[in-house]
């Protein structure tokens, strides 16, 4: 029995890498786990430049949310984890970027860091269509 909870995967962005799903849905709401700047394809670049790792980690967010029948405008909260509280300022400019006019709740979490070593991780929660 799931209880109308139902797991999200999708290949646009990197598949779960350990026991967990890229996303669950239940109801109106999908949970997007925690996403690292990893390619779709399972290419890891943690050497990439701190801009290019926030906006490959917002686009796989983006494309767990499209799968999960969500959209970018229809998320709630976001969550961002990011190595170094310096990079804040350039995180901002980029999520801005990308996001546009969409606002959701957000937090920044600076960590020392993070699997991989990357040097940012998003999660998120969105609405969805029934």
């Amino acid at each position: 029995m799931n209880n109308g909870i139902s797991p999200i995967s999708t290949p646009l962005a990197p598949a779960a890498g350990g026991h967990y799903s890229q996303a669950v849905r239940h109801g109106d709401l999908a949970y997007i786990s925690g996403q690292l700047p990893i390619e779709p394809d399972g290419t890891h670049r943690p050497e990439a430049d701190f801009e290019d790792q926030a906006r490959l980690a917002i686009r796989n967010m983006i494309a767990v949310a499209q799968a999960a029948g969500s959209s970018i405008d229809q998320l709630l909260k976001v969550t961002v984890y990011i190595v170094g509280v310096a990079n804040w300022r350039r995180f901002n400019a980029v999520y801005a970027e990308m996001l546009g006019d969409v606002r959701p709740a957000r937090s920044v979490v600076p960590v020392p860091e993070l699997h991989h070593g990357y040097l940012v991780e998003i999660d998120a929660i969105a609405a969805c269509a029934r």
